[in-house]
């Protein structure tokens, strides 16, 4: 009801605004206010006539791409409804004062048809801002179609990464508790905990795609405390964030794969062990996430586009898939004095900001 009554009190004020800018060349002269009653007679006269030329239009069997069949339709129309403007007109002047009840029995036929030619053409330009204003709106209507559309593409990629992503991490942890059983019933306990949190963490954040750091980082310390088990005094992790990208939005899932392949890849390969850095912090409007390990680094010719390994791989394209427009990164390095160095970094946003 509301947005009925909204639609009729625009409509007054358009109507009557046209014919107060129709009027404002005369209102100079001394008839001035007859000027502006016969301005306001006209153009209310269309704003009465001009819902049925609307309503005809919706009623025609003809696609919005079919200009040229609608164009046709409106010909014959158009005629009638400008004849029944006239009338309109004449009725809204007698109603003013501006002119006797009579001249509509016997009108100035000069006159009429000036005046009809006149409103024929007031009646194609109210045909062809209508038309304008269907063509954006169906095209408005198409692309936010199209956008959703999009999006939810986009989604179902992103998820569809996500699962490749899990089993993966998945079985290099159970392969990591499985060495452990017979050696070390005690320690293949505690993996099995800290591997139902990793579960747990990873089925809470199952429907959102971006997280805060600290919950990432909670998942990345039971990830973290796996492997600390098995590789004991071969592997120290430090972990290092400021306090004001704590918050901060990011991929779900996106450092634990780059810590896997730093110790997989990296540490695992030498036999005294070695160390991963995981440090976190703010550059201008961007959160800027670095592992840094110093392991056996990466091996020659080695490039991210032609990497075959799962995690980075993965971790690139959903990079890529939540930051189409580039304002994301991620790099792979060799790191000065041996092992490798792999930094990411997005857009710094945190949760219930636009």
């Amino acid at each position: 009801m509301k947005n009925r009554w909204a639609r009729w009190i625009s409509a007054i004020l358009l109507w009557s605004a046209l014919g107060g800018l129709f009027a404002l060349p005369g209102l100079s002269s001394g008839s001035w206010r007859r000027i502006l009653l016969a301005s306001f007679a006209q153009w209310w006269s269309w704003g009465l006539v001009t819902p049925l030329i609307l309503w005809i239009d919706t009623r025609l069997p003809f696609k919005e791409n079919q200009l040229v069949r609608r164009v046709r339709a409106h010909l014959p129309v158009s005629v009638a409804i400008t004849v029944l403007y006239g009338y309109v007109a004449m009725s809204m002047g007698a109603l003013f004062g501006l002119q006797p009840w009579s001249v509509m029995a016997r009108p100035r036929l000069l006159a009429l048809i000036q005046g009809l030619l006149w409103s024929w053409l007031v009646y194609w330009v109210i045909f062809g801002v209508y038309q304008t204003f269907r063509y954006y709106q169906h095209y408005l209507a198409s692309e936010l179609r199209l956008a959703r559309t999009e999006r939810s593409l986009s989604e179902a990629r992103l998820n569809a990464l996500r699962m490749q992503l899990d089993p993966h991490f998945l079985f290099n942890a159970l392969n990591t508790i499985s060495a452990q059983v017979e050696r070390d019933p005690r320690l293949a306990r505690a993996m099995i905990e800290h591997l139902g949190d990793l579960l747990r963490l990873s089925l809470d954040a199952r429907d959102r795609q971006e997280i805060p750091l600290a919950e990432e980082l909670a998942f990345l310390d039971h990830y973290v405390a796996i492997q600390k088990i098995r590789f004991a005094e071969n592997l120290r992790i430090e972990i290092q964030v400021s306090p004001e990208v704590k918050y901060a939005l990011v991929p779900c899932l996106i450092v634990q794969p780059l810590v896997e392949n730093a110790i997989r890849h990296g540490i695992s390969r030498r036999g005294s062990g070695g160390a991963v850095t995981v440090t976190a912090g703010r550059a201008a409007n961007q959160v800027e996430i670095r592992v840094v390990d110093d392991g056996v680094g990466l091996p020659p010719g080695w490039t991210l586009e032609t990497s075959s390994g799962t995690g980075l791989s993965v971790t690139r394209q959903r990079i890529l898939g939540l930051h189409p427009d580039g304002n994301s990164r991620l790099s792979v390095r060799p790191r000065n004095g041996g092992g490798t160095e792999v930094e990411i970094s997005f857009p710094l946003r945190f949760a219930g900001a636009s």
